[in-house]
């Protein structure tokens, strides 16, 4: 008898073990390494499995938004290169791009972890914009998550460059630090079946029946939520997901603050 790739994962999920080895409701190894771009303002690799992130921050200055004067600009930008997973193309932005970087973007600006009105220079003239960059260097799934450890692992990591006058001078980076308080984690739960996962290897998450990305604070606020897949969730098992992506983003938050010290 032929099975699919997920008929393979359903069968081992129901022994209680995932193809890889792994239990439902575990990470892979996970390595956090910050200022790993000498160009950038901040930056960060983090490689969790097989899927490998690089996150770069540059910061500039600009005028600010007509509806937020007094406030900076923060902008996250995710490309999914070919080199990384032969699934994805060369030309725009792909929608799996645009949503990784939205959700992570979201997160991060409605945890209001980082402090905009202090990167205000002049109230409607001149504010910093801090863009964060995310490049795969390899992907084999849960990219959101992933992404977002090296999101804010740049930007924790992020120094002010100094200035002459109203113009920045790179290469010079300064001790002050941005202005960057708690930490955003997501935390992606798929179901695949009858079963919940965490960190879901790329044949999980093609295979996901549906999937909710949790984004919580230390203290278990919730930021941001995002649904996927094309199967509904009851309330019951939203509930459960909020509850296991706030003890999973703990655990990865405490590994982060080890990194960024």
């Amino acid at each position: 008898m032929v099975y699919t790739s997920k008929e393979h994962i359903i069968s081992s999920l129901k022994k209680g073990v995932r193809l890889d080895g792994r239990k439902p409701l575990e990470f892979r190894p996970i390595t956090i390494e910050t200022g790993f771009i000498s160009t950038a303002e901040g930056s960060a690799r983090v490689k969790v499995g097989d899927t490998e992130v690089l996150a770069g921050v540059k910061m500039a200055v600009g005028k600010p938004y007509s509806d937020t004067p007094d406030r900076g600009v923060l902008m996250v930008n995710a490309e999914l290169l070919s080199i990384s997973n032969p699934d994805f193309e060369q030309g725009p932005p792909s929608i799996e791009s645009i949503e990784v970087a939205r959700v992570i973007d979201r997160g991060v600006r409605e945890s209001k972890t980082i402090d905009d009105h202090a990167l205000c220079i002049r109230a409607g003239e001149l504010v910093w914009m801090v863009n964060v960059d995310l490049c795969p260097l390899n992907t084999d799934g849960n990219m959101i998550d992933v992404g977002a450890l090296a999101a804010i692992a740049a930007l924790k990591s992020t120094r002010y460059p100094s200035m002459d006058g109203d113009k920045v001078v790179y290469g010079k980076p300064t001790d002050v630090r941005l202005p960057v308080g708690g930490i955003p984690i997501p935390v992606t739960i798929v179901k695949i079946g009858d079963t919940l996962l965490v960190d879901p290897s790329d044949d999980e998450f093609k295979t996901a029946d549906a999937r909710l990305t949790v984004t919580t604070m230390e203290d278990g606020r919730l930021c941001a939520m995002q649904k996927g897949g094309d199967a509904a969730l009851s309330l019951e098992e939203v509930s459960q997901m909020l509850d296991l992506a706030s003890e999973k983003a703990e655990e990865l938050r405490e590994l982060l603050k080890k990194a960024i010290r």
